[in-house]
């Protein structure tokens, strides 16, 4: 599919009115592979694209062309691409702040958004890399790791499979992700801090999930995900005019109760946080037993959330 100057990679089913789902980091569209017959069966027109820079979507030159902005005109360009006035919008992830985004800039185009463990944070005062390197003083954080071109491209790409099965795990509930902070930041990179991850199959993930996904990154690398993160700072700049707004579209927000996100990277009072910032905040749900990949790790139970909230905002 052809859109916004880029050809994006798209995978749907089902009909009716279209819910779009957007992925994170490192992930390709196939994080969303149990959601998409879930919600086509309930009567609606399930997408999951490949965003830009990863899988079979194209991968822009520069962190400048993987902006919310730039991406958001991907999303924009498919709606009109399909003869969609409007859609649910679905994010983890970089794709939930994408999602939040979207809300500000394009609310006309939302019949409303479920966002998954990342909830909406203020607008810092300075720019977000600023904060990392002096968290970096203290412990590795891989949010400063990944703003040095080419370090962490190389790390990942010698061995995509192996960083996988590592980065994932140590995602999940079955492992507690902050644990990486107890590493010093100087000369260490992202697998000197990663768990050794046990044997596949686990609960939640199989051998055979992993060598689809690892299957796109040795053919792409990982430069195009990491770039989303050297345009952090770009993506600051782009929403100076957004530093007070609010989310008035109906939402929907869920969370793995240890989810790594909630609990290090969001602010002390995340909830508390998304309430006074989200005024279309209809129902937030806590999932037990959960992380990072809760869609994965509790498909079932994300899936029941999904279609009851669809079914709250359109019908049957």
């Amino acid at each position: 599919m052809d859109t916004n100057g880029a050809r994006l990679h798209v995978t749907e089913q089902g009909e009716g009115h279209p819910v779009i789902f957007c992925h994170g980091f490192p992930h390709t569209w196939y994080m969303w592979h149990r959601q998409l017959p879930a919600v086509a069966a309930a009567g609606y027109r399930a997408i999951a694209p490949d965003l830009r820079g990863y899988g079979k979507t194209e991968v822009p030159d520069g962190p400048d062309a993987y902006t919310n902005q730039a991406v958001i005109g991907d999303l924009l360009g498919l709606l009109d691409d399909i003869g969609a006035e409007k859609a649910v919008f679905v994010g983890l992830d970089f794709g939930a702040q994408l999602v939040w985004e979207l809300a500000w800039r394009a609310p006309e185009r939302i019949s409303g958004i479920i966002v998954l463990n990342n909830p909406i944070q203020p607008r810092p005062p300075k720019a977000p890399s600023e904060l990392w390197a002096r968290a970096a003083k203290r412990h590795f954080l891989h949010l400063d790791y990944f703003q040095k071109p080419g370090v962490a491209d190389a790390e990942l790409a010698a061995d995509p499979k192996s960083f996988l099965r590592r980065v994932y795990y140590s995602l999940s509930a079955d492992y507690h992700y902050l644990d990486t902070w107890q590493h010093p930041a100087e000369g260490t990179g992202y697998l000197d801090v990663l768990p050794a991850a046990p044997a596949l199959p686990w609960r939640w993930f199989a051998e055979s999930d992993l060598d689809t996904l690892a299957a796109e990154f040795d053919r792409t690398g990982f430069t195009g995900g990491l770039n989303w993160y050297r345009a952090l700072d770009r993506n600051w700049e782009l929403t100076a005019d957004y530093a007070d707004a609010k989310v008035t579209v109906p939402t929907y927000f869920m969370y793995g109760d240890r989810d790594p996100d909630m609990e290090g990277f969001s602010g002390r009072d995340p909830l508390g946080t998304m309430q006074a910032h989200v005024p279309g905040l209809r129902e937030v749900t806590k999932i037990s037993d959960a992380g990072h990949l809760v869609q994965l790790e509790r498909t079932d139970e994300v899936n029941t959330l999904l279609v009851a909230h669809l079914r709250d905002l359109l019908g049957s």
